[in-house]
């Protein structure tokens, strides 16, 4: 029985066309391996604000030390290519950099940072008192100790968000698949690049975020008490600090709604006590959905004198009636599909999965379509500096599941023709060694960071150029990055300059 009373109406749609993984197949030495492979990666985590990422920071880092919102230290701190267009000749910030309130305007989320106050109040008080002992490190949040943290805190949110994605689809398809399909989405998708080199951006959070949603509503989704629906509209508004666009993963609890009301009015007694024990529980979660996103609209509130203002393009000037469908993912210029390859059987792996489970699948489907028809429709659609089409990071637990399931449904049908497994292994790892290489040029240089590349330039770099570098540049990388990451900024702004 549940907190409201009687058993959740859901309980009895809840195993709707679903095909779970017998249970007692569970491998817990799964989890150990993801988490040695987590704990080995971390001396790729890049210590360093720029970008996108500045904006991110500001909140707690003017919060932490300035102790208020305004953000005129964090730009004048930031990377020389983000301040380009932002100061005058003199250094000085512009006056198209205010809002109203006369405060620096920053469009970008404060969810990140929300995430990062745990860790980096502790690295402050930590460095405050090594000072008083007279340790002498700058308390001014960008020196090595804060930066350090924040990346760090980035990539544990990253693998936590990874983890969640594993344990959801090995509810549903043998282990060995969860398991490759996470490694494949981990090191094969754009997810590499924003929980390690680009630290500061948001977008590992939120796949973090997402992953963290989905994860509890599966988890609580037969018999959901009252306080269960109060945690899940929390989960909910953090998903949407973290993100704007990720409130459009609602649509998978809307799609349980639907068919918890349909089944309701089909019941023959007690009709209306469970449609109000149902509205009552999701009037509760949308109004804790709303307060989870209260630090949004107190922000905004405070920095533009709008609460529902937030600097980016107006939505009447979006490509509503003609998204660029086709080149969201196939452009040259940050194609989600053309530059990570791996995304194609994970998206034409949510059609099998909706024979696994007609509710969830559903709920991931529409949400894809609806998050991928946004994208399409934003005037940035490219994402300007970025690696694949960034703005799908936040869809990697759902891209975990159709991996697994586009692993699963093509290894029943190829059950008799040799070792699928370790065929399946190979191919992933080779799209995962594509990848990595792609990283490498994008993250050096050797491509445009902006705009479309060319794709006879990046095969040659392939399989030329980088083989013949790559030994050179994990060296810089680890040993010498502080002038690498130099290097790569005064090249960045060069590139900038000339056009």
């Amino acid at each position: 029985m549940s907190s409201m009373g009687q058993t959740n109406p859901m309980a009895a749609v809840a195993g709707v066309g679903t095909i779970a993984r017998p249970q007692a197949v569970v491998r817990p030495h799964y989890f150990r391996l993801l988490t040695i492979l987590f704990l080995l990666s971390l001396p790729l985590v890049n210590p360093w604000v720029r970008g996108d990422g500045v904006g991110y920071y500001a909140y707690v880092r003017s919060l932490l030390i300035d102790h208020d919102l305004h953000f005129d230290d964090e730009w004048l701190a930031a990377n020389s290519s983000f301040l380009q267009g932002r100061t005058d000749s003199n250094g000085h910030l512009l006056p198209t950099q205010y809002s109203p309130t006369g405060y620096v305007k920053n469009h970008f989320s404060i969810g990140p940072s929300i995430l990062w106050v745990p860790f980096l109040l502790g690295t402050h008080g930590a460095v405050l008192l090594l000072d008083r002992l007279g340790a002498h490190i700058p308390a001014d949040g960008y020196s090595p100790p804060y930066l350090i943290t924040m990346a760090a805190a980035t990539a544990l949110y990253g693998f936590l968000g990874l983890l969640l994605s594993f344990s959801l689809a090995r509810y549903y398809f043998d282990e060995r698949w969860a398991l490759l399909a996470t490694l494949g989405i981990w090191c094969g998708s754009s997810l590499l690049v924003y929980m390690y080199f680009n630290p500061s951006w948001s977008h590992a959070h939120s796949a973090f975020a997402v992953a963290l949603f989905l994860w509890y509503w599966h988890r609580t989704r037969v018999q959901r008490t009252l306080p269960q629906w109060l945690l899940l509209g929390l989960c909910a508004g953090l998903m949407a600090d973290v993100y704007y666009p990720n409130a459009i993963l609602l649509l998978v609890p809307g799609t349980e709604a639907i068919v918890q009301y349909r089944e309701i009015l089909l019941e023959q007694a007690g009709r209306l006590a469970s449609l109000f024990r149902l509205l009552r529980a999701h009037a509760l979660f949308m109004f804790v959905t709303c307060l989870g996103v209260l630090p949004t609209f107190i922000v905004h509130r405070i920095i533009y004198g709008n609460a529902f203002e937030s600097d980016y393009p107006p939505l009447r000037n979006w490509f509503w009636t003609s998204p660029v469908l086709l080149r969201v993912l196939f452009s040259a210029d940050h194609g989600m599909l053309s530059w990570t390859p791996i995304l194609i059987p994970a998206i034409l792996g949510l059609i099998p999965f909706l024979f696994r489970d007609r509710i969830f699948g559903t709920g991931l489907l529409l949400s894809f379509l609806a998050y991928y028809y946004f994208i399409a429709s934003y005037p940035d659609w490219d994402g300007i500096s970025s690696f694949g089409n960034r703005f799908f990071v936040s869809l990697t637990p759902v891209f975990v599941l159709g991996l697994a399931a586009f692993l699963d449904f093509v290894a029943r049908r190829w059950a008799y023709f040799g070792n699928h497994v370790a065929v399946a292994a190979c191919v992933t790892g080779l799209l995962i060694l594509w990848n990595g290489s792609f990283v490498l040029q994008w993250g050096t240089n050797m491509i445009p960071t902006r705009g479309p590349i060319s794709w006879g330039a990046m095969v040659h770099n392939q399989y030329e150029a980088v083989p013949e570098r790559v030994g050179g540049e994990l060296r810089r990388y680890f040993w010498g990055r502080k002038a690498m990451m130099q290097h790569i900024e005064e090249r960045d702004l060069n590139k900038l300059k000339s056009k």
